[in-house]
């Protein structure tokens, strides 16, 4: 398209008048209406260049002469003044106390507080590790470990080492695999710890961002490397091992924390240590107890069906031993019968101290060496009395647990030895 006065292509718009786009020419200043032909073959209509609109011959002609418009008339919405005062017209709305009071006003701060909120920052520092892979070896496990030990991210891993030495193996691959860069010293003593000084002490220039350093080796040399980044400003933390222990020591506390290789842990101090045997023995305890009340229960249940059998034998034996009587008168023969022997009834607490002595008694005149158990005494009480330790707590309401009675008698003690209670007679009963 161009120009209908100069024919220039530079052009730009310039608003819109009823609907209509209307251009400018930068070199005239002649405004006009795409397209301007005032030589159309049409007598009637003029079509434009894209051939979506038709406009009368005249009002064509008329468009395209007109001349160019004052700045002040024209409905480009760039201009400068409408947008003063369409921004004028903007602040008098939001600063309004009706729209400051309205809901539309805290629709608009819900929707706009999220982007002002203060996100958390994250920490901006680094921590660097520096080995000393031919005095030092460090597992997956280890560098984990040495990382939770600081505040900063383990970012940057740096290995020294003279890696054409076949002692080095295949550390270097395995390293690498692992993100550390690689420095390689020629052979010499002391090569690699010279390198971890020359470059630790411009260490800053590189990493501008480390906050945290693991200087990793056990030569006493790196001591002037870890005084020169303590000067700098860091946190030093000297990894070194002594047998299958490594001695972490933060220079800057003088704190040590020490981490068994073999396990794989963290060697606890010496009150956590005292901790954690309380704890197991806690726990063992808890154990122990619930599987003795487990095996007290089946032993209840136990004692009741024999219960149940022993007083339905005696019934059936007392059944046959008055047949073979009634059999007896009739024919004249005797029978050899078995008489068995009713069991000790006990009426009250003093009947079963009393006969629990005796028990121990017997038992101590017949093995005055052997240790008589909780256990062993209720077998005997059974015995004798055809009921069970429990049941006849139960009966004469003396609480539901054998081995309490004892513990509460006066006549005796009861000593643990192992995982069972020894009863011993009291010195007052």
């Amino acid at each position: 398209m161009k120009c209908p006065r100069c024919e220039s292509t530079s052009y730009r718009k310039n608003g819109h008048r009823n609907g209509k786009q209307y251009y400018l020419c930068k070199n005239c200043r002649k405004q006009f209406l795409e397209p301007v032909l005032l030589n159309t073959p049409s007598p009637h209509l003029l079509e434009n260049s894209n051939g979506h609109s038709k406009l009368p011959v005249e009002e064509a002609k008329e468009l395209s002469l007109r001349e160019d418009l004052p700045a002040e008339t024209s409905t480009n919405t760039s201009s400068p003044s409408l947008a003063t005062s369409l921004a004028q017209e903007l602040l008098q709305t939001f600063l309004s106390p009706q729209f400051l009071e309205s809901a539309a006003f805290e629709e608009f701060i819900a929707k706009i507080r999220p982007n002002f909120e203060i996100q958390p920052q994250s920490p901006t520092g680094i921590s660097l590790l520096l080995l000393d892979a031919e005095n030092l070896k460090i597992d997956i496990a280890a560098e984990e470990f040495l990382a939770s030990i600081g505040n900063y991210p383990l970012q940057v891993k740096i290995a020294f080492a003279n890696w054409k030495t076949p002692s080095n193996g295949k550390q270097d691959t395995e390293l690498y695999e692992r993100g550390y860069q690689l420095f390689h010293v020629p052979d010499g003593k002391d090569g690699a710890d010279a390198k971890m000084i020359a470059f630790g002490a411009s260490l800053l220039r590189g990493y501008p961002t480390v906050k945290e350093i693991f200087v990793c080796s056990g030569d006493g040399i790196l001591t002037h490397l870890c005084n020169e980044l303590q000067n700098q400003g860091l946190t030093v933390y000297w990894v070194r091992r002594q047998s299958q222990t490594l001695h972490i020591e933060n220079r800057n506390t003088g704190k040590f924390t020490f981490y068994s290789v073999p396990l794989a842990t963290e060697v606890p101090s010496l009150a956590g240590v005292v901790d954690k045997i309380e704890n197991l023995i806690k726990a063992e305890q808890e154990s122990i107890s619930s599987r003795l009340s487990n095996l007290t229960t089946i032993a209840n249940l136990f004692q009741e069906r024999c219960n149940l059998e022993f007083n339905h034998n005696n019934s059936a034996l007392e059944v046959k031993s008055t047949a073979s009587l009634d059999t007896e008168d009739i024919t004249g023969t005797v029978n050899t019968t078995t008489i068995s022997i009713p069991p000790q009834e006990i009426a009250s607490k003093a009947d079963l101290e009393k006969l629990l002595l005796e028990i121990f008694q017997n038992m101590q005149a017949q093995s005055p060496k052997s240790k008589l158990s909780v256990s062993k005494l209720g077998t005997e009480l059974q015995k004798i009395c055809g009921q069970s330790p429990n049941s006849i707590m139960k009966k004469l309401k003396l609480g539901s647990s054998f081995t309490k009675f004892l513990q509460s008698s006066p006549h005796f003690t009861l000593q643990l030895r192992g995982r069972e209670y020894e009863v011993l007679k009291s010195v007052d009963g």
